[in-house]
């Protein structure tokens, strides 16, 4: 292998971390030329207020708007998905341990009987 062509043939193609280093590079060149484009000034007002669905928020400064509000339609939907998987969550690791092991097992038998190499 050449030390200043370090490309790597691979049956799926070839790897030349020169060549993404220089592509990484530009890219970095790109985001920085697109940053300096941007705008300097901002103007104060209504860009500082909470912006919540369209509607003004609270002019408080303190004002907390809940993170459940922003998911309201989604979690009313799936309301009773979500009452069956707290009902089985119990906090305990030793319970999520063997969850998780009896997944891997049904999936290492699974693959054992319909998987494998040709």
């Amino acid at each position: 292998m050449n030390p200043f062509n370090p490309t790597l043939g691979t049956p799926s193609g070839v790897w030349n971390p020169l060549v993404w280093l220089l592509i990484f590079l530009i890219a970095l060149i790109m985001a920085f030329v697109i940053y300096l484009r941007g705008e300097k000034s901002r103007n104060r007002g209504m860009q500082e207020g909470i912006f919540f669905s369209g509607h003004e928020g609270p002019a408080d400064e303190r004002a907390h708007i809940p993170g459940s509000n922003i998911g309201w339609g989604f979690m009313e939907g799936m309301k009773k998905y979500y009452a069956a998987m707290r009902a089985i969550h119990t906090g305990i690791v030793n319970d999520y341990v063997g969850w998780f092991l009896g997944i891997v097992a049904i999936m290492l038998i699974v693959f054992l009987l319909w998987g494998g190499a040709p």
